[in-house]
């Protein structure tokens, strides 16, 4: 498997980037769990749970009755995660050994894009669920970047930057356009109710999402100069724009999919 690009963080600016995903993201994330029921007695697979509040409210939302097994290659922002009904395995969800038809719901959040074999891991995770069972994935659909308002250079460098992710994305095997592709990927599966959510609003310089991005661009400088689209200055200005409260932008879209497995009984 490709090496997560995150792996060289130091360990503070990855918990950083994580804390800020979550602030982020986990009111849609929770919405999405909610709306397909989960409650008392569930089981639930949490893949990639990061800094693992997704994970925690999971494990009160199901109660003690209820188990969440969550999974991931890194687990050291999830030590001081404990509840008698929360198992962490340090695994990779493409070659664990999961335990057929056994969860309720099945969750990821910005993980398979991450994974050039991310069609085995979705397979896997399917495969998890009872029938009648609920799988719901989030993950960016980074062709959706647009620039709409700042400063003309900013503006030209945002871009450039934003093609440097997408090149990073491609070269390490990896589909930068994800988000977009999963309603098929859900559908090539035979899932019924089928949702999906496309978060792609425009936001404004010193926003959470715009400071998140700025992080990630500071952590993966390296990697989007090595692909010939950025220069140090670029990344430079991309911050300077994701500050800039008179900037407006696109950065991706977040592409949210609900479905349920299908029942024996199911027409």
């Amino acid at each position: 498997m490709e090496e997560y690009i995150f792996n060289d963080s130091r360990e503070t600016e990855e918990w950083e980037r994580l804390r800020s995903i979550e602030a982020i993201f986990d009111p849609a994330t929770r919405r999405q769990l909610t709306g397909a029921g989960l409650g008392p007695g569930w089981r639930c697979l949490e893949v990639g749970p990061g800094a693992g509040s997704v994970a925690r409210w999971m494990s009160e939302s199901v109660g003690p009755s209820g188990r969440v097994i969550a999974v991931d290659t890194d687990t050291r922002f999830l030590r001081n995660l404990h509840a008698p009904n929360l198992e962490i395995l340090k695994a990779d969800i493409g070659a664990i050994e999961l335990e057929h038809s056994t969860f309720d719901v099945a969750h990821a959040r910005y993980v398979l894009i991450h994974l050039p074999r991310y069609k085995q891991a979705f397979e896997k995770m399917v495969k998890g669920l009872k029938p009648g069972g609920w799988i719901v994935v989030e993950e960016p659909d980074f062709s959706a970047a647009q620039v709409i308002a700042g400063n003309q250079e900013d503006r030209e460098a945002v871009g450039r930057v934003n093609r440097a992710i997408e090149k990073m994305f491609v070269g390490r095997g990896m589909d930068h356009t994800l988000g977009a592709r999963l309603p098929a990927l859900f559908q090539k599966a035979g899932l019924r109710s089928i949702s999906v959510e496309n978060e792609a609003s425009p936001v404004q310089g010193g926003s959470g999402l715009a400071a998140m991005m700025k992080r990630s661009a500071i952590h993966l400088r390296e990697k989007y100069i090595a692909t010939g689209e950025a220069t140090a200055e670029d990344i430079e200005r991309y911050g300077h724009f994701a500050e800039d409260r008179q900037s407006l932008a696109v950065y991706y879209a977040t592409v949210r999919v609900r479905a349920q497995k299908q029942s024996p009984t199911d027409a």
